[in-house]
């Protein structure tokens, strides 16, 4: 076979055709472009989401959930032991929500070499007061300098500074909440806690992360803050976050630590599982709709090389009756089709990563979302690589049975036709 002189019949072919040819490319070159953008955009929506969700859950949580007794009266008798049994007198116990030896917990933890840092917080359900109307609302007690340094709350803080927090009785307070009570950075506000302990903190900041439910009743205030407000030591921790080097191991690990200190731990993918599967979801959605705009510019390709064939047929015979055969004339046609998707293909790559650059520079400005000023663009080579090996694909497969049937055409049939 004569690889040469194959490529220069099938050149010839696609000039011959060339306005064929250009339709069958351009519709390569925009599926390409549009799969390229659509995956580009798609995953970078999904980067952004996660990175907004991510930034303020913790890779692993230790914390003590309310729940019933495990020995019930019922399973001390052998009799029913074995039996379904629906008797439950043993309420929940009198531990509360502190976790146990919370600071030897975290000193362990800090010296694990799996572990980044660690966030100790107080959860503190309180009604903030305003006149004669409370609203309810969460305050969390945290490390200031751990917090900011794993969830990176200071990106959301849109007045006000997170160190601030390092002063006694201060409060950050979310926007929606401040837009309600028509509060602003040096004003005081009154809680009352769940058990009725009454404080007033200063606000130094506000914040907003962009989801009205977190925006209209989250808070922030140090550690010693929260734990003063309840009448608790300073070993009182409700929370204990954890980030990790490996981030996929936050499973395996979350049950390590369950058990190694006897608390509850959960990892970040179960406590977001409904989140994680709208992303997966997507993901789907955009790499199904850039295969079905390949495919329909396989089929186009797979037309005008049919047509291609049925028009030259006389050329075929020539061709065969000066000797070349059946597999050198499958491999002409094939190479029409490779050449076609080749084209196409890089032009693809490069109107896709255009029109991905052109969405990046659009302006996107949102009420709930402060902080984002453009449309997310995730530019990885893997998309790139994907797509020009399915144009590829696509283009063989199509150009495949017209080359072969181009390869069992009879020069003689078709000569004594003529």
């Amino acid at each position: 076979m004569n690889t040469k002189l194959i490529l220069n019949i099938a050149f010839h072919l696609l000039r011959a055709r060339l306005k064929q040819t250009i339709v069958a490319a351009v519709g390569v070159t925009f599926s390409i472009a549009m799969f390229i953008a659509l995956v580009g955009f798609m995953n970078g929506l999904n980067d952004l989401l996660d990175g907004l969700m991510m930034n303020r859950t913790p890779h692993v949580l230790l914390y003590n959930e309310i729940k019933p007794s495990e020995n019930q009266p019922i399973f001390l008798s052998k009799e029913f032991k074995d039996k379904t049994n629906f008797v439950g007198s043993i309420k929940p116990k009198d531990i509360g929500l502190s976790i146990y030896n919370s600071k030897t917990i975290i000193a362990v933890l800090k010296k694990d070499f799996r572990v980044i840092d660690v966030a100790p917080k107080v959860t503190l359900p309180v009604f903030f007061n305003t006149g004669t109307i409370e609203i309810s609302g969460i305050i969390n007690g945290i490390d200031v300098l751990s917090e900011d340094k794993l969830f990176k709350i200071s990106d959301n803080i849109i007045e006000g500074k997170v160190a601030d927090l390092l002063q006694n009785n201060s409060i950050i307070i979310g926007k929606g909440l401040s837009d309600k009570m028509l509060l602003t950075i040096g004003d005081i506000i009154k809680i009352t806690t769940a058990k009725g302990n009454l404080a007033s903190l200063k606000i130094v900041g506000i914040s907003e992360i962009g989801i009205s439910e977190i925006d209209n009743t989250m808070s922030y205030t140090s550690l010693n803050t929260a734990q003063k407000i309840l009448g608790e030591p300073t070993n009182y921790i409700t929370d204990i976050q954890v980030n990790l080097y490996d981030i996929e191991s936050a499973l395996a690990v979350s049950k390590e630590f369950k058990d190694k200190f006897d608390v509850d731990a959960i990892d970040f993918k179960t406590a977001n599982s409904q989140f994680e599967t709208g992303s997966s979801v997507r993901s789907i959605i955009s790499y199904a709709v850039g295969v079905v705009l390949l495919t329909v510019a396989g089929f186009g390709i797979y037309n005008i090389l049919n047509m291609m064939i049925y028009e030259k047929m006389d050329s075929i015979a020539i061709l065969k009756a000066t000797g070349f055969s059946g597999n050198d004339v499958k491999w002409i046609f094939l190479s029409l089709s490779v050449i076609i998707g080749l084209a196409g293909g890089i032009l693809g790559l490069v109107f896709g990563y255009i029109f991905s650059s052109v969405i990046d520079l659009i302006p996107f400005k949102t009420a709930s979302l402060p902080t984002i000023t453009t449309y997310p663009i995730d530019y990885n080579p893997i998309y790139y690589m994907i797509g020009i090996v399915f144009a590829l694909f696509t283009t063989i497969i199509a150009g495949l049975f017209p080359a072969l049937k181009a390869s069992k055409v009879d020069p003689v049939s078709i000569i004594r036709g003529k």
